[in-house]
């Protein structure tokens, strides 16, 4: 181990700073007034250059990190410019111009290489960045991790917190299209894969808060995937000891049918068989997507968007040993167990969407969808444990052992969980452009059933004696009186609960950039509203009406200096969805409202440049304030809610991030954050809430050898401060507020490039097939941290007091991988 340790470190030190540049690429189809397409189009940038085909189609490599003008013509056409164009390196830009007769200077369309939509706050990151960094569970909320401002403690997981938020209270869309994760996830090795596969990704946009009012009704965050349009063959195959992926592109000869198709298959076992718990594991998580576009005109599009996912998690546990304690009082727990656990999650996604351009100027969507999860979580574990010391004798043949038995007793974890969910929505969304205003509207309609039953239940016997719950209190007076009453689980939940939801929504907001006083200005206003209706057998039905203004303004003055100012204000409404109206027993209070906050964001840029390259300091100091909250717990990744708003809250914070080209021709960042998120529960005062992670630095560090350009690092480095959390679930918060241990990692992936768009290789090459060919390997949590995610708590019998075990998270894990596009 303290070899592969320096080995690592070496490697990590090995790397240094080189001048070599890579390039990017920009695509798009070239349109004249109508939207067809002009064959034939000359398309410039400097020495660069080409044309479009006979159906508008162009494609154009450019130089990366460097700022670049783009020139379309044509006989019969004036030109269109864009200026400023600075694309990350691997970077794939896409641009649809429109020729007109009069001369078209694209003016707000700013792109720089570090990922930045600066007018609107917005956050883009390379889709080629996404798929390269390394991770345990690596893809699109990986590298959202990296950010500041957002939060985890769970590499198996893809949830992230938000500013204070927690997992549910963040917007995901894929295409327009709001997805779903699972309801009865508790653990994170359940979870498998991610909805968004990496691989389809054209664009990733994300905003941590103060967003504008068409991303709908969340209270942190919201992040707007979008998957790429195909405009030839393609074939991309991934490959790891974690599972394997396919992507298959396919464009009609007119290219007015394109195809997207991804495959993917992940197995947890390398990762999960690393933890301490040992056991017959075997978790498989598969599924399938397709992005079908079908172009009927120039002015009429239609496109379905299908998923298939399914998860099935199989653990039947054997034994667990964790050490833990100080060195003068090392403790030792060891736990046998008998009994599985099976569980279930299908979902399938079906959406259609309908494109009409009225012209130049409007664009008009019509979208519909239909979502369906079945999931089932089956458990019989028995588990019994011995606490202990532990053998430090170095003679012994028991060394780390545990010995001297302390405290004995067992645990019965029983669950029969069913849920069916199926969410339908109808929606419409308009776009008009004009003059540099820009007006959006969009009405939703949504109706969710759900079907959940709960059974569960947990048994503690510690130290002899039967663990009872607290609630309600048992008079016990032997042995005058006899102690007759019945053997109740220390925590259980039973309920059969059919709920149905009906959502009508429509925003209205209007964007505004101009000169003023030769400053760079823009805005944007907005408003939300919703109606929201709960019914179902056996409660009450309930209803309520929203409404949430939003506005952001920026200013870029016109100095020497590129430095942008920004502001963000709005109200923030998020009406419960299923899980935050079921209460930790399993029963539904129909009386929950709406949560509110109020977001105040103010941001700043500054773009410079050092060493010749450009970089990007970013900043923001934000405030929410929040009411009507629904206090909740977390443990693992399972959120469970008191289903009552009954606290007020706030966070409050201040996010840094210098991004740019640390090493010529790569992407690097890094990001620092404070946080302090505090709640008051029914007025008995402020206390910090399961997410107030206070501190966090992460690092993206992208690099080459000099001598071997081929040769390529990342490396991400991640700390945050730990969280509350590390008390027993059934604790007073006001009385226990401890916290976990502060979570320390780092993820490096090394690779060699055989072939790309800089490596080309001449026929009758082996190589020459491929468009692109890597092989490498990770190291996962390179320097073996034990980071933990939650306490088991345990008896002494001699003292009878608690100890805190921790549950640690994966260790020092290598994983090879390979990656070809055809």
């Amino acid at each position: 181990m303290i070899h592969l340790k320096s080995i690592t470190v070496f490697l990590v030190m090995l790397w240094t700073v080189t001048l070599q540049g890579q390039t990017a690429t920009v695509f798009g189809t070239v349109l004249d007034e109508n939207h067809s397409p002009i064959p034939n189009a000359n398309i410039v940038s400097g020495n660069n250059g080409t044309s479009s085909d006979s159906y508008g189609h162009y494609t154009l490599s450019l130089d990366a990190s460097v700022p670049q003008t783009l020139i379309f013509s044509h006989v019969g056409y004036k030109s269109v410019v864009l200026e400023n164009l600075t694309l990350a390196p691997n970077e794939t830009f896409e641009l649809n111009p429109v020729m007109k007769t009069d001369v078209v200077q694209i003016a707000g369309v700013e792109v720089s290489a570090l990922g930045e939509r600066i007018l609107e706050g917005i956050t883009i990151v390379p889709p080629e960045l996404i798929r390269n960094i390394p991770g345990a569970n690596a893809g699109v909320e990986n590298i959202l991790k990296l950010l500041p401002g957002v939060s985890f403690n769970n590499e198996l997981s893809t949830q992230y917190n938000v500013r204070g938020g927690n997992f549910d209270e963040n917007l995901v869309y894929v295409n327009n299209i709001e997805v779903y994760r699972p309801f009865l996830i508790r653990s994170a090795q359940q979870e498998g894969l991610s909805f968004v596969n990496s691989y389809m990704v054209s664009n990733l946009e994300f905003s941590p808060g103060g967003f504008q009012a068409k991303y709908g009704d969340k209270l942190s965050s919201a992040l707007n995937i979008t998957y790429r349009t195909p405009t030839s063959f393609g074939l991309r195959i991934h490959g790891s000891f974690l599972g394997g992926s396919a992507t298959l592109e396919t464009a009609s000869k007119n290219k007015k049918l394109t195809s997207l198709t991804g495959a993917r298959y992940r197995n947890n076992s390398l990762l999960v068989n690393s933890q301490q718990t040992q056991g017959n594991f075997n978790p498989h998580f598969f599924d399938i997507q397709n992005y079908l576009t079908y172009r009927f005109s120039n002015t009429f599009h239609l496109s379905f968007l299908g998923t298939l996912s399914i998860n099935d998690y199989q653990n039947e546990p054997s034994t667990r040993q964790t050490n833990f304690g100080t060195l003068n009082e090392p403790r030792a727990l060891s736990i046998f167990y008998q009994g599985k656990e099976n569980s279930t999650y299908k979902n399938a996604l079906g959406a259609l969407k309908a494109e009409y351009f009225l012209d130049n100027d409007v664009k008009l969507e019509f979208t519909s969808s239909l979502y369906h999860t079945q999931e089932e979580e089956f458990s019989d574990i028995i588990a019994s444990y011995e606490l202990g010391e532990v053998d430090t004798g170095l003679g012994n043949g028991e060394l780390g052992e545990a010995v001297n038995p302390r405290g004995i007793g067992s645990q019965f974890n029983r669950a029969r969980n069913q849920l069916d969910a199926l969410i339908f929505t109808l929606s419409h969304k308009g776009k008009s452009t004009k003059n540099g205003n820009s007006l959006e509207w969009g009405v939703k309609f949504t109706h969710e059933d759900v079907r959940d039953q709960l059974r569960e239940a947990e048994f503690i016997d510690s130290a002899g004696f039967i663990i009872r719950p607290s609630e309600p209190p048992i008079i016990n007076n032997p042995p005058e009186e006899p102690f007759t009453v019945d053997i109740l689980p220390y925590e259980s939940a039973r309920a059969t609960n059919f709920v149905k939801t009906d959502r009508f929504s429509a925003y209205l907001q209007y964007t505004h950039q101009m000169e003023w006083n030769r400053h760079q200005l823009y805005f944007n206003l907005g408003a939300r509203a919703q109606h929201w209706s709960l019914s179902g057998e056996g409660i009450n039905n309930n209803s309520q009406v929203i409404f949430s203004p939003r506005g952001q303004v920026s200013i870029k003055p016109n100095w020497n200096k590129e430095v942008l100012f920004r502001f963000a204000m709005g109200s923030y409404q998020q009406p419960p969805f299923y899980r935050e109206l079921r209460d930790i027993t399993g029963q539904v209070n129909p009386e929950v409202k709406a949560q509110k906050s109020i977001h105040y964001v103010l941001g700043s840029e500054y773009h410079i440049q050092l060493w010749d390259r450009p970089f990007t300091l970013i900043g923001e100091a934000y405030y929410k304030d929040l009411k009507n909250v629904n206090p909740y717990t977390v443990e693992d990744v399972r959120v469970r809610y008191a289903a009552q708003n009954n606290a007020t809250a706030f966070a409050q914070g201040l996010d840094l991030r210098l991004t740019g080209a640390f090493v010529p021709g790569t992407q690097s960042w890094v990001s620092v954050g404070y946080l302090q998120t505090k709640e008051n529960i029914e007025h008995r005062g402020y206390i910090s809430r399961p997410t107030d992670q206070r501190l966090k630095f992460a690092m993206l560090f992208q690099d080459y050898m000099p001598s071997i350009p081929n040769l390529r690092l990342s490396l991400n480095l991640v700390y945050n401060t730990g969280v509350p959390g590390g008390s027993p679930n059934n604790a007073d918060p006001y009385i226990f507020q401890n916290r976990l241990r502060d979570y320390r990692r780092a993820d490096m992936g090394i690779s060699y490039i055989f072939a790309d768009e800089k490596n080309k290789h001449p026929k009758g090459h082996w190589l020459h097939k491929f468009k692109e060919f890597s092989v490498g390997f990770e190291i996962f949590n390179v320097f073996n941290n034990q980071n933990s995610i939650t306490n088991t708590w345990v008896r002494d019998v001699d003292s009878h007091r608690q100890f805190a075990v921790p549950n640690y998270l994966t260790s020092r894990v290598l994983n090879l991988k390979f990656e070809m596009r055809f």
